[in-house]
């Protein structure tokens, strides 16, 4: 089945050229940095840096930082980065200001969301997951479920389509992936949020992978809790700080656990007790990292003049362009398309699946200048990042793959050796 928006003719690059010219977000591509004769396919796990950040980190450090010392934290006003970038976010993934903070990482949020949630109903004891997520949505899940007492964790095996038959009378709440990290299925977060609350059983999505690569309506979808990243498709830096979102309905209705100074309702007044704000300030812990937050604000500011809905078209078109140039390539070379091909299920990454030697074909193409990446035990994975990947660079990224295969670059032994990092 061929792929729903490029047309069934043998694509040309001149085609892809053609495309560029046409592109609307083509003028997004020159505010990254990208180093010059590379084929970025991985902003799906650290973004590009945006040119903007350099300046603006330099800031921080030779002026806020040098000259204003401790003073920054008010007349930087370093003090209201997370909430800030936390507004900046809601404008972007359809949330009302408030709802969203920036702070610590995607680990520690969910953790602290688990046990936010289970709060909501205490006769509930189960904690279900996704087999095929993230494993650390599993690991967090199953550390909260043996830090309480009579709690357990139940997950919903890999390859399981009904998902409905986990919507059990005992489960509290349900961690879901609206874009699978490996397939890059996404799933219909508003039907499923509307199911799980008529049986009583709250989901706390995980937006990783989609947040910055599509359009996302928290408050239209009825979502109740989410977490996710800013380092992949919002391009704000490695290791920076990860997001939690919750309704406004359910401010002030339960206490997180990591009770840190900066969640404290009267942080300055230095009281021995612990009073929980009751904004989502309660969510913050500890002192953070003020040039990590500009970094990040530098780019959620650039997404401010994003249209989402011409990023969500490029993606399915990059996403198309990609599977049908493949299509040959992995045909002859025992390549299996993991991804879908239908437009409504499809986030903006692409996998493959072979038997063997996939880790070593992925460096074979970051050798190339191509970069991707694999997870294991068989997955070759590939990101479309549409403000700064052209159309031709998926048609070299695939000329390169056509000649890593055919001359079996991948058999030779530098590409073999598994890297710290995949």
């Amino acid at each position: 089945m061929m792929s729903q928006s490029v047309n069934i003719k043998k694509i040309t690059l001149e085609d892809c050229k053609s495309m560029d010219l046409a592109d609307p977000l083509s003028s997004f591509k020159s505010k990254f940095h990208l180093p010059e004769g590379i084929v970025y396919l991985d902003g799906n796990s650290m973004g590009a840096a945006p040119k903007q950040a350099f300046p603006d980190i330099k800031n921080v450090v030779e002026e806020e930082w040098a000259n204003g010392l401790i003073r920054s934290w008010v007349g930087a006003d370093w003090m209201s980065s997370p909430v800030r970038s936390g507004n900046l976010l809601a404008d972007m993934l359809g949330a009302k200001h408030g709802e969203i903070i920036v702070t610590d990482t995607i680990c520690i949020n969910l953790f602290k969301l688990i046990c936010f949630a289970l709060k909501f109903n205490e006769r509930r004891k189960v904690i279900v997951y996704e087999a095929c997520s993230f494993p650390a949505d599993g690991y967090i899940a199953q550390g909260v479920s043996n830090l309480l007492d009579g709690y357990s964790c139940r997950s919903i095996p890999e390859g399981e389509e009904d998902y409905d038959a986990y919507l059990q009378d005992d489960v509290a709440v349900m961690v879901l992936n609206q874009v699978n990290y490996k397939s890059a299925y996404m799933r219909d977060m508003k039907a499923f949020t509307q199911k799980a609350r008529e049986r009583g059983v709250l989901i706390i999505w995980d937006l990783a992978h989609s947040a910055g690569a599509m359009p996302v309506d928290l408050n239209a979808d009825g979502v109740d809790l989410a977490v996710g990243c800013t380092y992949k498709y919002l391009n704000g830096g490695p290791g920076s700080p990860g997001f939690v979102y919750v309704n406004k309905a359910l401010h002030g209705k339960s206490v997180q656990p990591i009770t840190g100074w900066f969640g404290h309702a009267n942080q300055f007044a230095f009281e021995e007790k612990y009073t929980p704000s009751k904004t989502l300030s309660q969510f913050q812990t500890g002192t953070f990292s003020a040039l990590s937050y500009q970094v990040l604000e530098t780019s959620l500011n650039l997404w401010r003049e994003v249209d989402f809905n011409l990023v969500r078209e490029k993606s399915l078109k990059l996403t198309d362009l990609f599977i049908d140039l493949m299509m040959p390539v992995a045909k002859k070379y025992g390549l299996t398309l993991i991804t879908p091909e239908d437009h409504s299920v499809r986030g903006s990454h692409v996998s493959y699946y072979r038997e063997d030697n996939g880790y070593a074909i992925v460096q074979a193409l970051i050798a190339r200048g191509v970069i991707g990446d694999f997870r294991a035990p068989g997955v070759l994975r590939f990101g479309f990042t549409p403000l700064y990947l052209s159309y031709e660079d998926v048609w070299q990224s695939v000329e390169h793959f056509k000649a890593v295969l055919e001359n079996k670059e991948y058999l030779q032994e530098e590409h073999k050796a598994f890297q710290a990092v995949t």
